[in-house]
């Protein structure tokens, strides 16, 4: 199993968790697949109002991104203006638990690893001057 992660080979589609990190684990993959998990059917001014740091290129970009690795799934309404909205797919939903988890790791170790951080970067500082 290991021999996946160590893999001199560039080609992320043969490490499977390297292939799906590198599409969810951008700025913003996470927090829209959350979004959707939460409030099921959203359209895209919806998202972009709730997500304020993000521009519309890129949440276009993020969209299109886990709707074609099939964790999301956007629908388009014949209606004017068009409407679209996007929701978590059966693989989408699979995938909250564990986010879910990850987040709750993140929230109850934060201030260890931001203890951490401090740590290290006084001494980093130290060794500076």
């Amino acid at each position: 199993m290991i021999e996946k992660f160590l893999s001199n080979n560039s080609d992320l589609s043969e490490c499977p968790v390297r292939s799906v990190m590198d599409r969810i684990g951008d700025k913003w993959s996470l927090l829209i697949l959350l979004i959707l998990n939460e409030k099921h059917n959203v359209r895209f001014n919806e998202l972009y109002r709730m997500i304020k740091d993000i521009s519309q290129k890129m949440l276009s970009v993020t969209l299109k991104n886990l709707e074609m690795d099939g964790y999301v799934k956007r629908t388009m309404f014949a209606e004017v203006p068009p409407r679209v909205e996007y929701e978590l797919t059966s693989l989408g939903e699979s995938l909250l638990p564990h986010i879910i988890d990850l987040v709750n790791w993140a929230e109850e170790h934060l201030p260890a690893i931001k203890e951490s951080r401090q740590s290290h970067s006084s001494d980093i500082h130290h060794l500076s001057h």
